[in-house]
């Protein structure tokens, strides 16, 4: 039996066309995984690739467009780090995620937001979506500017101040400095520091009072609440977040009344007659 000779239009080889066409979207495919799978029409034009290119690949069912400014290089939903992408994309090169929004794409957990915020400063064209929220402020500089890597945003500091600025209630606002300070994104000293900068809001007083326990070792609600309590009820407010070494490792202590000789676990417990021993 002979085999046939190969035909040229069967060839296993790539065509021309294709070699260029993937040498002209390499570096689109790279910058996209780096962004959640999307990318901008400003980068799209900045790394070469011409309308009709980017109209092509749309029609053609390999892209998809969203909004006025992004295009995500598969035609599925977007996942999170895609979405705070596009908020961004679709603010403009002076905007920035700010808020809760902000904390997220710096790595809070546990939160999520109905709209992603993006703040703009004032004068910029504003352009809402169902998804995303931009919105101009006064209170944006550049030094709010997180200078590191991932989605334009502003330092989890500032966000965490913004965030509880906004907060639909106090408890939440509550919820998110201590999930900040719990999470290591920001210490409460850098937050208390950006929150000297905030001189008129009617939540100011209150989440300073957070600010300062989340200082004095408070970090998460249930310790929060123990300390608002404590003072409701004018009992004394304990030392939180005590270090402790025993037989058996080392623990940190919740609330401890060192006057009283009473330890309390707020979110936890160590081993209570080993403790209870050492502080007695």
């Amino acid at each position: 039996m002979t085999s046939r000779p190969p035909n040229q239009w069967t060839s296993s080889r790539p065509s021309r066309r294709r070699l260029e066409r993937d040498d002209v979207l390499r570096p689109v495919l790279s910058l996209a995984r780096e962004q959640g799978g999307v990318v901008s029409r400003r980068q799209l034009g900045d790394l070469g690739v011409p309308r009709w290119r980017t109209r092509a690949e749309v029609l053609a069912g390999r892209w998809r467009a969203h909004w006025r400014q992004t295009v995500a290089i598969h035609t599925g939903p977007l996942e999170q780090r895609g979405l705070l992408w596009a908020a961004t994309f679709e603010g403009g090169t002076r905007s920035l995620l700010d808020g809760a929004s902000a904390l997220i794409a710096s790595g809070l957990t546990g939160f999520t937001v109905d709209r992603i915020r993006v703040s703009v400063p004032r004068g910029a064209k504003v352009h809402r979506s169902r998804a995303i929220d931009v919105r101009q402020t006064r209170r944006l500089e550049p030094s709010d500017r997180w200078e590191g890597s991932g989605p334009p945003r502003v330092r989890p500091e500032v966000a965490v101040v913004r965030a509880a600025l906004w907060a639909r209630s106090d408890r939440q606002a509550a919820m998110l400095v201590a999930m900040t300070v719990q999470q290591r994104l920001a210490p409460a000293e850098q937050i208390g520091r950006e929150l000297l900068k905030v001189r008129r809001d009617r939540r100011r007083k209150l989440i300073e009072r957070f600010v300062l326990d989340a200082m004095g070792g408070s970090q998460s609600m249930g310790e929060l609440d123990l300390v608002r309590e404590c003072r409701r009820r004018g009992l004394p407010v304990p030392d939180r977040q005590v270090v402790r070494r025993t037989k058996a490792g080392t623990f940190f202590l919740d609330a401890r009344w060192v006057q009283f000789r009473v330890v309390l676990e707020v979110d936890g417990w160590a081993d209570p007659q080993d403790v209870i021993s050492r502080e007695a």
